[in-house]
């Protein structure tokens, strides 16, 4: 893999190492305020707050823990500002480390809160305490028709339950389209849908100073989870694919993601992107040939992780599980695999 070349090479070490990046000054009027994320190997979102005529506007805000909070608020203040100077919270997508502080923030400054209408209509499903029951529930039998145990697949479905405590639950005050010019003054910033990651995920573009905002949709290293799950359109990988290739045609300097650290290749990071799905689906492509009906999990327990499957902790697994069945429906999509309807459902090659 080509690294790509960090716009802060400072940024980049306290990612590598293990640390914590200094809250920075990226350009005249525009900041980067690291975030602290609880039990959470990301470890930190980048906050990035861009200076207006009266206050601020942040994109993001990070999880809804009085860590974070005071993290964004010491952030702001070495920016010279104070969370009631925030005007406005573009939120790129409904994860909790991106909008779980936003109604917070809202309630301390009166911001406005912005986010994609397609990650608007599933706050209630995923975060209202009322509906949660529903969401695990499909989940549940989304993970059985995939060849889950049942037992395993009762735990999974409710894995990721504990981390409702850090959202405070806020509808938004704007929806956001793509392609919107968002009014900010000083700034020409413009929002791109790019689902995948999520059905609303959003980039904001920069095209003067050639800045995108790229949330979870590129970044320096890692890539994001692309799954089919209860609340996931029903090709997200095709989504995500296709919004790839819409960001790789603007003309930017430089990346600022919200994860890792700022960097200069775009186009560069897309390619190589997109190459790893190609090479991911080749080698489901490979598994099923040498099988006679499998089921997604069986899939998955077959690919190659960052670590062994027996290493990969249960509430992971469901992310892996979920990221192969969505590698799964886009090749059934092009005519290259076919599933068999079942509990479970099963896939062959062809």
């Amino acid at each position: 893999m080509r690294m790509v070349t960090a716009a802060n090479e400072a940024q980049r070490e306290a990612w590598r190492t293990g640390g914590f990046p200094e809250v920075e000054r990226v350009r005249p009027g525009l900041w980067s305020i690291p975030v602290p994320i609880p039990i959470n190997p990301l470890r930190y979102v980048l906050v990035y707050a861009l200076e207006l005529d009266d206050g601020v506007a942040i994109i993001d805000a990070g999880w809804n823990t009085d860590e974070a909070y005071n993290g964004l608020a010491e952030g702001l203040r070495v920016a010279g500002y104070g969370i009631g100077d925030v005007r406005a919270v573009l939120v790129t997508h409904i994860h909790p480390d991106h909008y779980g502080l936003a109604g917070r923030v809202r309630e301390e400054s009166g911001a406005w809160i912005g986010l994609h209408e397609a990650d608007a209509r599933l706050l209630h499903g995923r975060y209202d305490d009322s509906e949660i029951g529903e969401l695990i529930e499909r989940e549940r039998m989304l993970l059985v028709r995939c060849g889950v145990p049942p037992i395993a697949a009762e735990e999974l479905a409710g894995a990721s339950k504990m981390i409702r405590q850090f959202v405070s639950m806020a509808k938004p005050d704007r929806v956001i389209e793509d392609g919107e010019r968002i009014g900010l003054p000083g700034w020409d910033l413009r929002a791109l849908w790019t689902p995948g990651h999520s059905p609303g995920h959003l980039c904001f573009v920069e095209p003067e100073r050639k800045l995108l905002f790229s949330g979870d949709h590129v970044l320096a290293k890692i890539t994001p989870i692309v799954a089919v799950h209860p609340q996931s359109d029903a090709n997200p990988l095709a989504d995500y694919l296709d919004s790839l290739a819409n960001v790789r045609k603007w003309d930017v300097e430089e990346v600022l993601p919200a994860h890792e650290y700022r960097f200069l290749e775009l186009a560069e990071r897309v390619d190589y992107v997109m190459a790893h799905h190609e090479e991911r689906l080749a080698e489901i492509e490979s598994v099923l040939a040498g099988a006679d009906g499998l089921s997604c999990w069986e899939v998955a327990t077959k690919l190659t992780w960052s670590r062994p499957w027996e290493s990969i902790p249960t509430f992971m697994r469901r992310s892996a599980n979920n990221e192969t069945l969505a590698h799964l429906v886009w090749l059934e999509a092009k005519g290259r695999v076919r599933k068999v309807a079942g509990e479970p459902d099963l896939w062959y090659s062809l």
